[in-house]
């Protein structure tokens, strides 16, 4: 529901039930940018689908950007503001604001609309030129896409440094590479000699279910009554709070002499998994 084509299909349904092209027009701008907001902040997408169904993100925008955030709600607050004052409420209060308002009505809109453009138009232009320099400064190909932002003007990002780790990095515009740390790819606990066989079969399952949430997988593997267990998750879910991505957590339990298998899923840190269903990897 945030494809190009879903976009196009509900402005076409808001002219055919209005007739008005003001109405599209803005039906049409509060929707795309609805979505694209979403895109350049912390949400994968389908943006082709239905005809492609690879996930992107742009990433550069912080969930909670200040600017962001404030500026669209900015006419809703005016709009509060005129409604309690036409109920009585508020008497004597923003007064000076409302006048300003009154006066710069057609301005202020214009040109809160222009700030919020260009900020969000601004921010994944510079990341680029973040992205690049911290790929120079690593010798190392750094994923745009796989660099999320963490907090107002600092993103987390990550690569495969080697065959066994993944590294870990907190950059900044200010000052570059802030943190970092290593992550091993895959930990065994216990004697499992074909440790790394389970894991990947894990990945090859993982790799056919429908969300693909983890960038960067990792795999911990255990063995306890004829069993081996893979627990999947990306190398990033340490680092992140309150997100929507980084924080799914797959387990796969194998049975050693059938080759059966089940799986479980923990979404977004929840306290109990679900058991998924035989079809949920193909």
């Amino acid at each position: 529901m945030h494809s190009i084509l879903f976009i196009l299909l509900v402005t076409f349904l808001i002219w055919l039930g209005t007739k008005d092209r003001r109405f599209t027009a803005a039906g049409f701008s509060a929707i795309f940018l609805h979505s694209y907001l979403d895109y350049a902040t912390s949400w994968k997408m389908r943006p082709l689908y239905p005809f492609s169904t690879e996930t992107s993100i742009m990433g550069a925008v912080y969930f909670f950007d200040p600017l962001a955030n404030l500026l669209p709600l900015l006419p809703v607050f005016i709009v509060l503001v005129g409604h309690m004052k036409r109920k009585g409420r508020w008497n004597g209060k923003f007064n000076n604001f409302c006048t300003f308002v009154t006066e710069n009505r057609s301005k202020l809109y214009t040109t809160l609309l222009v700030v919020l453009l260009v900020w969000i138009t601004v921010l994944p232009v510079a990341k680029i030129f973040l992205v690049k320099n911290i790929s120079n400064a690593e010798g190392a190909r750094i994923s745009y896409q796989d660099t999320y932002p963490s907090s107002p003007g600092k993103f987390l990002t990550a690569y495969s440094y080697n065959s066994t780790h993944y590294k870990i990095m907190e950059v900044s515009y200010w000052s570059g590479v802030e943190r970092s740390d290593y992550i091993e790819k895959i930990n065994v606990t216990g004697d499992v000699p074909d440790a790394a066989a389970y894991a990947e079969r894990a990945g090859k399952l993982y790799s056919t279910a429908a969300p693909q949430e983890i960038d960067y997988p990792v795999y911990s593997v255990s063995e306890e009554n004829g069993s081996v267990t893979v627990v999947l998750s990306d190398a990033r879910n340490p680092y992140v709070k309150m997100w929507a991505y980084f924080e799914t957590v797959y387990r796969f339990v194998f049975d050693k002499e059938s080759g059966d298998y089940e799986a479980y899923a923990r979404m977004h840190r929840e306290e109990e998994e679900e058991k998924l269903g035989d079809n949920w990897f193909g």
